[in-house]
């Protein structure tokens, strides 16, 4: 699919949901993939899991891409919390290449 991995990671996640694949179509969510590991990846710092307000940042951004990418409304609540949970087993990594 030309995804890196934590690419692929994210769009299994928002793939999950077969009635997403169905509305946004593979084009379309692997787009909204690529945008949305950008956006959380660049936005995430170390300690995002015990600030309140980073996290809230964070759930704001890919709620916001979700509505923009046209994701089905009544499972945006269930992506936004796995993407979140993706993040956080992903953020280490990332905030480690930062250095």
């Amino acid at each position: 699919m030309g995804l890196s991995e934590d690419e692929l990671a994210f769009y299994d996640a928002l793939a999950s949901n077969g009635s997403a694949r169905e509305v946004l179509g593979d084009k379309n969510l692997k787009e909204l993939t690529i945008v949305l590991v950008d956006r959380v990846k660049a936005n995430v710092s170390i300690d995002w899991t015990l600030k309140e307000s980073a996290q809230a940042k964070i759930r704001t951004i890919v709620k916001r891409l979700l509505r923009k990418y046209g994701y089905p409304p009544d499972k945006q609540a269930i992506a936004t919390e796995t993407i979140l949970k993706q993040t956080e087993l992903l953020c280490d990594e990332w905030t480690e290449t930062r250095k």
